[in-house]
């Protein structure tokens, strides 16, 4: 009689505890080793209590937390000029320490293997997963040489592992890049609109449904000008119930 095969998951915790022994993990924040008993692998301890979870109350468009001041308008400074053709947005936490740090880790050093963490961290947030519950999330895309050059896209990488964690979602890409757009970073809220104006179009064949909820989704979230025009191409698509998600704000 032959042994019973091992399940794969002991399999892979086996060969895991062995490479953290030969590799050990550090922490993207902090740069330190990443306790045994952190509920992250690439986040300690230390480094989870930098992140700034984002909360209610907060903006309703884009889900700025208020720390405790509530606005007259209800609407924070952030969105006062974005007219924004979605209805609410939300991001799991704010671009600052180490989630800024987390976010930069993904976006421009491979950083796939933090889906697993960031999963645990969406996990734990009840506003976020409430928020995307049942929707059909669709990422912001990248330019196609861009992305062969990357060789991946971030925003479909977490479009995917916030659709598992929040349960009863699709990831669907719906949207193409059509213009190879410079850099944002330094950018101020009028040229990054002008940066996005005619950017984004349906792909061929593509006809939003209009009872379906769609939830844009991206890294970050500055001034919303990439989430508002990819969102505007799928309104004028069709499509009546549009929000938005981020990882990060700020």
């Amino acid at each position: 009689m032959n042994p019973p095969h091992r399940p794969r998951s002991l399999l892979r915790s086996l060969v895991g505890a062995g490479l953290d022994l030969v590799f050990p993990r550090d922490c993207v924040a902090t740069g330190e080793p990443v306790e045994d008993d952190s509920p992250c692998r690439y986040l300690s301890k230390k480094g989870l209590e930098q992140i700034f979870f984002v909360k209610d109350p907060c903006c309703p468009v884009c889900g700025f937390p208020f720390f405790g001041e509530l606005l007259a308008s209800r609407v924070c400074p952030h969105c006062r000029e974005l007219e924004p053709v979605f209805a609410c947005g939300r991001p799991l936490l704010l671009a600052r320490d180490a989630g800024r740090d987390l976010v930069h880790a993904l976006k421009y050093h491979h950083g796939r293997y933090l889906l697993p963490d960031i999963a645990r961290l969406a996990a734990g947030s009840a506003g976020f997963c409430d928020h995307l519950r049942g929707a059909t999330l669709v990422p912001v895309p990248l330019f196609p040489r861009r992305e062969r050059q990357r060789g991946y896209n971030q925003s479909r990488w977490l479009a995917e592992t916030f659709a598992r964690v929040a349960g009863g979602c699709e990831v669907e890409d719906l949207l193409v890049r059509t213009r190879d757009t410079p850099s944002q970073t330094h950018l101020d809220r009028a040229q990054r609109e002008a940066n996005m104006r005619g950017a984004f179009a349906l792909k061929p064949g593509v006809r939003p449904d209009p009872h379906t909820r769609y939830i844009v989704v991206d890294d970050v979230f500055t001034t919303g000008a990439t989430l508002n025009a990819c969102a505007r191409v799928l309104q004028r698509g069709g499509a009546e119930h549009l929000d938005v998600a981020m990882l990060a704000h700020g």
